[in-house]
């Protein structure tokens, strides 16, 4: 073993998650602002609320998911299926898409995904928050909340999504091996 090189990459290591702690410290510290209780849509098409995606808990984690159409976001989606629970303990928690309930539901059962999914389709959430561009399009990523006591939700903080992130382990996985594929690209089934 190279003992020289295996120091550089611990210190490297530790330099990265410093600098993470870092980056999410000066997140929450960016003012926070006042989100109307949106009215979403849940996968069998009933109204919804934000604040009901609390699940009595004072903060929220919502994913921002681009739908049935991109296989990045199914890939992130798929392995969310996995952690739900444990996020569910320490906040509320979903995804929202802007599918119509019933392509979300459709298309959620067929990936078997359980946590709570709803659907941002007529509302302005996404445009409101910065996850969907000028041109309609959308982009992935999360946002987490903070409920006060007098029930106004407040916007804390967020982040995109996007290949090598930290949000899904996958990538740091395939770093991991010998040969490089830029190519690799998610797919719905292999």
């Amino acid at each position: 073993m190279n003992h020289e090189l295996e120091q550089k990459i611990s210190a490297l290591e530790q330099e990265i998650i410093a600098k993470k702690q870092e980056l999410y410290t000066l997140k929450k510290q960016m003012p926070r602002f006042e989100v109307p209780d949106y009215e979403l849509k849940t996968r069998q098409g009933s109204k919804i609320r934000l604040s009901d995606l609390f699940n009595g808990k004072q903060e929220l984690i919502l994913v921002h998911n681009m739908g049935k159409s991109c296989p990045y976001c199914t890939l992130w989606a798929d392995g969310l299926n996995g952690l739900y629970f444990h996020l569910e303990n320490r906040a509320g928690f979903a995804v929202s898409t802007p599918d119509e309930p019933e392509i979300m539901d459709a298309f959620a059962t067929s990936r078997n995904w359980q946590f709570k999914l709803v659907s941002t389709h007529g509302s302005t959430l996404k445009k409101d928050l910065g996850f969907q561009l000028p041109d309609g399009s959308y982009y992935p990523g999360v946002s987490t909340f903070i409920k006060a006591e007098h029930g106004k939700i407040f916007h804390v903080a967020k982040a995109y999504f996007g290949p090598g992130d930290d949000f899904c382990a996958l990538w740091y996985l395939f770093d991991l091996l010998a040969v490089e594929n830029p190519d690799w690209e998610p797919k719905y089934k292999y």
